[in-house]
This record gives C-alpha cells, structure tokens and sequence, in this order.
C-alpha cells in the first residue's frame, strides 16, 4: 500500500468526461492544490485553463466521489453462523438471547488487539475503496467500555490517515449491554454518559454520537441520556432508529436535530413530519433488510412525499450486513426499495455527505469543494445501479490524489 503523499496529485484539466445529470455533453473538472476550481461543459472552459496538464477521462462519466455513511467497520471475528441459524428459522432477537449478536462481535473484538483490527478493517475498507468510495462513517460499538471502545475508535482514525480516505468517527457505546451489565443497563448508560463519552471525546475521536434503540437494546428515556450528554460536549447525534418496531426513537432524534435516523423500517408518520421539519436524513439500510429476510419495507413513498432526504448505505457489519458493495447497495435500493436510479445515486452522494455532515466537502462536484470524484466505465448514470457483481471504476479522486488509475 503506498502512503497518501506517494499518490498523483489530481491537480491539472480533466476532460473527456460526461456528467451524470447530461451524459451526452463533454465535460470538464478543473483541479488545483487538491481542491475544484471549475467544472463544467468542456466548451464553456475559461481560456485560463486550457494549458493545464491534461487528464484524459477517456469518456468516463463523472460523479462525486460515493458516501458510506453507516458503517460498523471495525470489529473481530465473523458471524457465518448466526447467519445459517436465521436460514434454519432463528430471528434476529432469538438469536441475541442465545448469546449471539452484537455481545459475540464484543467477546472477538475485545480479545483482538489493535493492529489486529486495523489489519482486518482495512481488508474490508480497500473492498469499499474500489467501489468509488471518498468518505466513510465508522461506528464503535463492539467494545462496550472505555478501554475498547477506544481501541475501536484509534483504529478508525488510522485507517483514514492510511489511506487518505475522509473517516467520520460515530461513538456508539449504546449498542448493546455488555455480559457485565446484564439486568443493569442504567448504570452502563450511567457509564457511557459520564466517563466513556467525555473521556474519548476529550481524546479527539468522536464526531458524532449513536445508540441502537430498540427493545432488545435502549430505552427512549436511555436514549434521551445518551443524546444530553452529546449535546453537552457540542456533539451532534444519530440513531439506529424504528427498525424491528415503532419506539419512537425519530421523533425523540428529531428533537435534538439530529443528522440521521438509520434503519427506519418501521418508522411512522409522526417521525416523517418530526424529520422533515428538523432536516434529519433517513438512512436506507437495504443489506440488513435483505440479510435478515425482512418483509416490512421503510415507507419509501411518504418520505418521499415529504421531501425527506434519503442516503443509502451498506451498514457494514459482522452479524446482519457483511455487505462490502456501496454499489451493490444501490442496485438493492432500487429492487427492493423501488428508489429511483436518481434517487439512489443522490442516496450515496449528496444525501449521505448530509448524513454526516460533510455536505460542504463530500457529495458534489462544485467549486472550492476537495476534489473527491469517481470516473466511471459507463455509458449512462442507470449502469451504476443495473450492474451488480462488477467495479466499473475507472479512476478515482480522492481528497485532490488519484487514489485509483494513476493513467487517467
């Protein structure tokens, strides 16, 4: 692997590309000092840019760099076999009260140490990297105390150092209640409000703050706890929200003007309105809906109607979407969600930039915007969600270097 300052600066004149939104016009994206200058139809190129050195897109279309904005991406371990016991009939909560689920993703993760994380992690983040991903969101959440919670949350950050990729650091000790806990979960929310949540915010590796509420984890009033606590730190929040019941839990994120809620299977009309007057992305989950067989579909048409924002991401992670695919996701959107390909593809770019908060830098190709981008080999923006199974990447401009097809 060569280090971020090894790779071809993406400085200079990209032209013979085709932009998404009007594949039958050439056009052209100017870079410099890793940042977008113009962009635009190739004809209309101010004067000023012409001697530019030339990257030659060889007709690639041209989208900004892709978003994956829930992740669970470091952890020990696998869990194949939770996934044979739901093929033999087990659900997703008989499985967890046989000492499955998240707790046995905690016993692996504690036992690893952290280069044995990172190394497994970035296994997994160079599969996501070829894909066309720019961006990242990575959750803890499978350490449940301060000591791997830590662990988690250092190995996050040295993947985006490693491999000069944006990683947004999402704490979420409120994942599930640790074997030590059983029976007293208000005092592991007492835990993870007053002594895990500060002290590693304090060591700059939060962004953002989560908790998974549902009845097989937290309460809406743990939740609230959770969510003052971030406030306090000026921290901003998310939720693992209506996926296996209605809890609520939108409304309640909403109140605190949080950036997404996550899963939403089950999400009401109350939580649609609550979202749409608070600007909080709804983040379409398909891996997990598609692993866990799940019949009751997020309610694509009234958020839809009320102009609720949707990203789409893999949920990557060890128990119910070992999804290594953005792409793959898209094509699931679309089938099993019936998004739009227009839809689907803002899903893993401007929305999902939204969802973490990195509209200003991620999901777009505009000027004074880090130079993130993705050349694709296709004809038309309908193959990025029609093809599965294939990488039709051609380069890839992440953070102002060509990170993918140094020829471009």
């Amino acid at each position: 692997m060569k280090s971020v300052n090894e790779l071809p600066s993406a400085d200079g004149l990209w032209s013979g590309i085709r932009f998404a939104a009007d594949a039958s016009v050439e056009g052209a994206i100017v870079v410099e000092q890793g940042a977008i200058r113009w962009a635009g139809a190739r004809k209309a190129l101010p004067a000023e840019f012409t001697a530019l050195a030339q990257h030659d897109g060889g007709g690639a279309l041209v989208t900004p760099g892709l978003v994956d904005c829930h992740t669970h991406l470091v952890y020990g371990g696998q869990r194949a076999n939770e996934f044979a016991m739901r093929l033999a009939g087990a659900t997703y909560e008989e499985v967890a009260k046989a000492g499955g689920g998240i707790v046995s993703s905690v016993r692996a993760t504690r036992e690893a140490d952290e280069d044995t994380l990172f190394a497994q992690a970035a296994a997994r983040l160079e599969q996501l990297l070829a894909d066309g991903v720019c961006a990242i969101e990575i959750k803890s959440g499978y350490g449940l105390s301060l000591e791997h919670e830590r662990k988690q949350l250092r190995v996050a950050r040295r993947l985006g150092e490693a491999y000069g990729v944006t990683v947004r650091t999402t704490f979420l000790g409120a994942h599930a209640l640790p074997p030590e806990y059983a029976g007293r979960s208000g005092e592991y929310i007492d835990l993870v409000c007053d002594e895990m949540l500060p002290a590693l915010a304090a060591e700059g590796l939060v962004d953002a703050v989560d908790v998974f509420c549902e009845r097989i984890a937290f309460s809406l009033a743990e939740t609230e706890r959770v969510f003052k606590a971030a406030k306090a730190l000026g921290l901003p929040v998310k939720l693992h929200a209506e996926q296996l019941s209605d809890m609520g839990g939108a409304v309640l994120a909403a109140r605190y003007g949080a950036l997404s809620c996550d899963h939403i299977e089950h999400l009401s009309a109350e939580g649609i309105e609550a979202m749409r007057r608070s600007g909080t992305v709804a983040v379409l989950l398909p891996g997990a809906y598609y692993t866990l067989r799940d019949t009751h579909l997020p309610p694509i048409a009234a958020l839809r109607a009320a102009g609720v924002p949707m990203a789409v991401s893999t949920d990557h992670n060890p128990g119910t979407s070992p999804a290594l695919s953005l792409l793959l996701m898209v094509n699931m959107a679309c089938t099993l969600f019936r998004l739009t390909v227009p839809e689907a593809l803002d899903g893993v770019t401007v929305h999902a930039a939204r969802a973490l908060g990195l509209q200003d830098t991620h999901g777009a190709i505009a000027p004074g915007m880090p130079a993130n981008f993705v050349l694709w080999n296709v004809r038309e923006a309908a193959e990025l969600a029609y093809w599965f199974g294939q990488q039709p990447v051609r380069a890839v401009v992440r953070q102002g270097r060509i990170a993918i097809g140094a020829n471009a």
